[in-house]
């Protein structure tokens, strides 16, 4: 089911079970309701009804949902009761066979948190995004400038795949003729394997993961015998935090870096010509107003939302807007819940690209853990848009995107458009 096209009374349909399925069974992590856009009337109305919310059984094994924008913060902070460690299950609603986690440090707590991210936080600081843009600029113009023009074709690929794996090509250092694999493993590290998935089992994704490691420990062993450079893996190789490293952290580390690299930018870029398309009084107002970007750009951020949750698991027994959370309970934070609640965002479910107050979202994460290459992400985003403006007058969405199957990466797998120049 997951490569079909459901039909508008379907997709009412399955809507509209949100408001008659008793809450007790709601389960809002279920990878088909985001592949088919079907989820926001059950975050509406667990925020209304059931902000904290407990799902007994799915897919992935009973957790709490946690939906409300305040509340999300609030658990994002509090690292004595809710953890990110790997060993504990890591940051996603799906549980990771204990001998298969790799520790990263997003899924560190503090304090050894702090030192392996402070390895890679040269790469993103402003003086280093002032280097990085001339390139961003060169390969945005020219991958633009190589579309077909009044021809259909697929933006996720021709664009949005293709633009950030240039980019994690160039932070990593990575060679250039396979820049693709950085694609694939990403693809990969968040797949769900199954008859109609990337891989058919855990074995073979398992397999993938392997060959990237292979691939980057020779990578790594160039970059030690090399005097330090301004790549995240020269970074890491030299970094006294992150040189010694053992296999598993290595890989985390890596898998961390390239699905950030990849999922945020990918389906944002993806997501902002979805959006516009939607609007298009919006799409109207930026072509008239390039100097909207620098709030159209968090604007599109929020409203796709690409990573839809992160994970948490409890430290202790602790009471938490009157649930009882026990010890070794799953604890998702839900970004996309968050990134609508009319408490804390004005008019949650309009598009408004000049929004008086647009970095007011979850996308990011928040505290300590929130993503390190956000201004990055940002960067290309704009980038992209400013050398679309350049060019063309009308970018057309043609048929329906197909969506990823995954209650976590929220993305588009392909986006049929046409341009007009």
């Amino acid at each position: 089911m997951h490569g079909t096209i459901e039909s508008a009374a379907k997709l009412d349909e399955l809507r509209a079970r949100a408001t008659s399925l008793p809450l007790e069974q709601f389960d809002p992590g279920d990878p088909e309701l985001f592949r088919t856009d079907t989820f926001w009337p059950y975050f509406d109305r667990l925020r209304r009804e059931d902000p904290v919310h407990y799902c007994k059984d799915s897919m992935f094994g009973p957790y709490w949902s946690v939906t409300r924008y305040n509340d999300i913060m609030e658990i994002e902070t509090n690292h004595s009761v809710f953890s990110s460690a790997s060993a504990l299950g890591g940051i996603t609603i799906r549980d990771i066979d204990p001998d298969l986690r790799r520790e990263s440090f997003i899924s560190m707590d503090p304090p050894r948190h702090a030192a392996q991210r402070k390895t890679v936080a040269p790469m993103f600081t402003p003086t280093h995004l002032d280097n990085l843009a001339l390139s961003i600029r060169e390969r945005s113009a020219e991958c633009l400038d190589n579309l077909p023009v009044g021809q259909v074709f697929d933006w996720v690929d021709k664009v949005s795949i293709e633009l950030t794996t240039q980019m994690l090509a160039v932070l990593f250092d990575f060679p250039w003729e396979d820049r693709r694999k950085l694609t694939r493993w990403s693809d990969i590290a968040t797949t769900i394997p199954g008859p109609d998935g990337l891989v058919a089992t855990e074995d073979e994704r398992q397999a993938e993961l392997t060959e990237c490691a292979g691939y980057f420990a020779r990578l790594w062993k160039e970059r030690i015998e090399q005097p330090p450079k301004s790549d995240l893996l020269s970074m890491m190789a030299h970094g006294a935090a992150t040189r010694d490293m053992d296999a598993k952290n290595f890989l985390g580390n890596l898998i961390l870096l390239i699905v950030g690299g990849n999922d945020t930018t990918r389906n944002t870029m993806s997501g902002s010509i979805y959006a516009l398309s939607q609007h298009p009084e919006q799409y109207r107002k930026l072509r008239e107003n390039p100097g909207l970007l620098d709030s159209f750009v968090p604007e599109v951020i929020r409203w796709q939302t690409p990573l839809a949750h992160m994970r948490r698991t409890a430290l202790a027994d602790f009471e938490f807007r009157g649930k009882q959370i026990k010890q070794g309970d799953k604890v998702v934070m839900w970004y996309v819940s968050g990134n609508r609640d009319e408490e804390a965002i004005e008019k949650p479910y309009d598009f408004i690209i000049d929004r008086a107050r647009p970095r007011t979202h979850l996308s990011f994460g928040f505290g300590i853990h929130r993503c390190v290459g956000l201004r990055l992400a940002e960067l290309q985003l704009k980038i992209i848009w400013e050398e679309i403006l350049k060019r063309f007058d009308h970018i057309d969405v043609v048929g329906e995107p197909k969506r990823v199957y995954s209650s976590f990466v929220k993305g588009l797998e392909t986006l049929p458009v046409k341009i007009t120049a």
